[in-house]
């Protein structure tokens, strides 16, 4: 699909939603597409597709999206989308009582097109942008809900496959982080993982944590190298001109031989603890992502035997400060992680969450905590 053709496909899908044309919009989705919504969570096929646009434009009747400037960033059959939406909304939302105030927040939809038509859409909404306009008394709830959405937006926890096991968890330092991870399984049977940590703290890190987040898992379907994937991560963001937002990310494939074939943007080195107590860093890769257009991302290499684990994280967990201002540092987490290396993936987490949780003591996290164990089975 060229530019131009998903550029068309866009500006009949807002025609017909200005409208409230629902035949039209019908016309744009495939018959078995899926949606993901925040609101309406999981819908699958034309028909529920279209109740949940009557239900919505019923909650929103002066609902409106005015696509940003550039709309779209294009790659192959898949569109991400940045827009702004306004609305007065007449029930509930999010768990939300109305309020009568007409509030302004931003959307990512995430789309992925067959035979000119929409087979996939996720969609992302700002929920912090439509939380900071309704009253403060009620600011603790919906950050809350934020939150819980945010939460239900990462990876699963836990992954396993026929060669191996992965386990993430992520404690965002507030309401809403902007670290992020997610798995996919590939055609050829390889896995991967990626993990990465958006600049800054609170809304804004939190909306370009979950569009990256977006972008990944329709990557899973492309066999592009590491150093490929993260080059169109990095042109995707350069284009948008998202400054003063970047993101460190790095992102790993498992191979069902034990082979790893990684890549990293600017991102802290994950380690590999070896079943016998072997603890080696890994190479650190290339530049951030979303600074540098023609940034390049080296692949690199290494081989895991049965037992062998990659540990993954944000600087939060090697930034952990305590009272005397000491950090926990890189040291610290590989002690931890050798002492740990034999506890199932689930356990090890947990222990590396508890080793940093014991050195800073009361001290509130000051950034995102994320932590991704995959061992070889």
């Amino acid at each position: 699909m060229t530019r131009d053709e998903a550029s068309d496909l866009l500006r009949r899908y807002h025609r017909a939603h200005s409208a409230r044309d629902l035949d039209a919009l019908m016309r744009l989705y495939a018959e078995d597409a899926i949606v993901f919504s925040p609101i309406f969570k999981t819908l699958h096929g034309r028909a529920a597709i279209k109740r949940s646009f009557e239900d919505f434009f019923t909650l929103a009747p002066d609902y409106s999206v005015f696509p940003e400037d550039p709309p779209f960033i294009h790659e192959g059959d898949r569109v991400a989308e940045v827009s702004t939406a306004s609305a007065t909304y007449s029930d509930v939302l999010f768990g939300l009582p109305p309020t009568g105030h007409r509030i302004e927040y931003q959307i990512v939809r995430l789309l992925t097109f067959r035979d000119a038509q929409i087979v996939v859409e996720q969609r992302l909404y700002d929920l912090a942008g439509v939380l900071e306009r309704i009253e403060k008394a009620r600011v603790d709830d919906e950050l809350q809900v934020a939150s819980d959405i945010q939460r239900a937006l990462l990876a699963r926890t836990r992954h396993v496959g026929a060669h191996f096991e992965a386990v993430g968890r992520s404690r965002p330092s507030r309401a809403i982080g902007g670290d992020f991870f997610e798995y996919g399984d590939w055609a050829s049977g390889a896995f991967g993982l990626a993990l990465g940590d958006v600049s800054g703290k609170g809304p804004g890190a939190a909306l370009l944590g979950a569009m990256l987040q977006g972008m990944f898992s329709m990557e899973v379907d492309v066999d592009h190298s590491p150093s490929a994937t993260l080059a169109r991560m990095n042109r995707a963001l350069v284009s948008r001109r998202i400054e003063p937002r970047f993101a460190t990310v790095f992102y790993g494939v498992l191979a069902p031989d034990g082979g790893f074939g990684y890549a990293s943007a600017g991102h802290l080195p994950p380690l590999v603890v070896r079943r016998g107590g072997g603890v080696e860093r890994l190479s650190t890769g290339g530049p951030m992502l979303g600074v540098f257009p023609a940034a390049e991302f080296p692949d690199y290499t290494c081989r895991l035997e049965p037992g062998d684990s990659v540990v993954a994280f944000s600087d939060g967990v090697t930034e952990a400060t305590r009272l005397d201002g000491a950090e926990f540092g890189e040291e610290r987490l590989m002690a931890a992680a050798r002492a740990n290396r034999a506890l199932e993936p689930t356990a090890l987490v947990d222990a590396l969450f508890a080793a940093v949780r014991d050195f800073a003591g009361d001290i509130a996290p000051k950034d995102d905590i994320t932590v991704a164990v995959v061992r070889i089975s």
